[in-house]
């Protein structure tokens, strides 16, 4: 039977696409790549194959299920399934240096960034690093790993030489501009099937580490899913969003393989904007969704249904 596989590692993130694919009928299975096995003698099965391996899958004790995944796309594609979110998707997905350095062949503006591998080296970048504020990222993160704020060189030492120094999985520290927004918010562009679906406007007043998914817990003190004492939502859909932003996103994202993604941004006090993550393992926040009437995940399920119709007229 011709299905829509979707590959993963986090069962709580599916739960909401689980219910978008019954609702809608669309036959379909989920493979958890957490570990397994791969015997290339044998043929993959038929069907469209997308790919929902996440950056912070190692933060999950699923320390190779990123490695893993990089294998059973290579497969995938050598067999010539239709994989969304392909190898080369994955592989920006895992390495935030790789993403800028595309966003920048786009005329996408990325903020001034050194990696360094190793505590002086990650303490000489910032030494030599021409501005003053900074931040500390993990190249290959998710959740807002490893994103902490420094004023001072004197600050970044104590905490590089400290116990809480959290090292990135892949060795790769970055030493990143700080981009200051005045009214505390980001922009958040979702993109479905390689095109523009809406912008969510995210308030960073109380942290770096931002989830829009369902599953997050209150008790993290950066999330801002479910906190109810709030006056402005974490959270809003922006109505009649536009920006020349978006065609340059849509061919950044058709040249590298990426059908589902959320690209976010964030405008400095001049009005200058820096594009600084792309997510192609995009969550959706309910509540959010909502008040606009919109669903991310309802469409991501009729995108499947609509691709696994063509599989069937070209078989």
């Amino acid at each position: 039977m011709t299905k829509a596989y979707i590959i993963h590692e986090n069962e709580s993130w599916i739960v909401p696409l689980r219910h978008a694919l019954e609702e809608q009928g669309v036959p379909h299975e989920f493979w958890h790549l957490h570990e397994g096995t791969l015997d290339l003698g044998q043929l993959p099965p038929t069907g469209v194959f997308y790919n929902r391996m996440s950056a912070s899958s190692h933060s999950r004790n699923h320390r190779y299920a990123a490695e893993y995944t990089s294998n059973v796309l290579a497969w995938l594609e050598h067999n010539g399934r239709t994989v969304l979110n392909n190898s080369r998707a994955l592989e920006l997905e895992i390495n935030k240096i790789k993403q800028y350095l595309e966003l920048q062949k786009f005329g996408i503006e990325t903020p001034a960034t050194v990696a360094a591998v190793g505590k002086e080296a990650v303490i000489q970048a910032a030494r030599e690093f021409p501005y003053r504020s900074f931040i500390t990222k993990h190249n290959r993160a998710g959740k807002g790993l490893g994103v902490y704020l420094f004023d001072s060189l004197e600050s970044l030492e104590t905490y590089v030489n400290g116990p809480g120094f959290e090292e990135s999985v892949d060795g790769v520290t970055l030493i990143q501009q700080y981009i200051k927004n005045e009214d505390q918010f980001i922009t958040r562009c979702e993109f479905i099937d390689g095109k523009f679906y809406y912008a969510v406007r995210v308030d960073t007043s109380e942290g770096f580490q931002l989830c829009p998914a369902d599953a997050c817990q209150i008790s993290d003190q950066f999330c801002p899913v479910g906190e109810e004492a709030v006056i402005r939502p974490k959270f809003e859909v922006i109505n009649g969003f536009d920006s020349p932003l978006i065609a340059k996103y849509e061919a950044f994202l058709q040249q590298n393989g990426i059908s589902f993604a959320g690209i976010e941004f964030i405008t400095d006090s001049a009005g200058k904007t820096y594009t600084y993550d792309v997510n192609t393992n995009t969550n959706y926040n309910p509540d959010a969704e909502a008040l606009a009437d919109v669903s991310g995940m309802k469409e991501i399920a009729r995108t499947l249904s609509e691709y696994l119709k063509r599989e069937l007229v070209l078989r």
